[in-house]
């Protein structure tokens, strides 16, 4: 997209965020996306199919920024727990960071229809493989158990922290969640230890 484009659709999308966040996915509508994103309602439509198409562009751009972050952060790592701690760290610290996206990932997801959570589990999918990697990375180099399934075991971890988010949002962020990484992976790696 040409800047001018990537900017508005950027707009659109940080509207998205707050008017889902403000009035849940449910009882928010386009007319008031486009108003907050400072754009007329025909324009949603030259971005977006539908308001459900906004929410999994949503995910998509904000959650493949986040894999992004993560990918880059384990293959820095010199040790899959380093990397898993530093996976545990971005996630936390983000979602903290920015409690409207945390809203809208955590809790409207779990409100959505069945074909909806589909769509967006796409997006969600390439972080569950790197966490399966990182697993698999400490198998192999002895960091972690050899008879663990990592199939399972990626979906406890990614569970283990999207809980934690949501318990945080749940009690109105009277804590820090960052504040929760080592606890968190220190959980996680006493289960995954030889």
């Amino acid at each position: 997209m040409a800047s001018k484009k990537m900017e508005k659709f950027e707009r659109i999308l940080d509207a998205a965020v707050k008017v889902f966040a403000e009035t849940g996915y449910h009882g928010s509508q386009v007319s008031k996306i486009a108003r907050e994103a400072g754009v007329a309602d025909g324009t949603i439509y030259l971005y977006f199919k539908s308001k459900e198409d906004i929410l999994i562009s949503l995910f998509r751009e904000r959650l493949g920024e986040l894999v992004g972050k993560f990918k880059e952060s384990a293959e820095d790592s010199k040790t899959a727990p380093e990397a898993l701690r530093r996976i545990c760290t971005i996630h936390y610290t983000e979602l903290e960071s920015n409690p409207e996206l945390a809203y809208v990932t955590q809790i409207e997801l779990r409100q959505s229809s069945l074909e909806l959570r589909k769509a967006i589990g796409q997006t969600v999918k390439p972080y569950i493989q790197l966490i399966e990697a990182v697993l698999l990375q400490g198998m192999e180099e002895g960091a972690f158990r050899a008879d663990l399934d990592p199939k399972l075991t990626r979906l406890l971890i990614f569970g283990g922290m999207d809980e934690t988010v949501t318990s945080w949002l749940i009690s109105g962020r009277k804590y820090s969640l960052t504040s929760q990484v080592d606890k968190t992976v220190e959980f996680f790696l006493r289960a995954l230890r030889p």
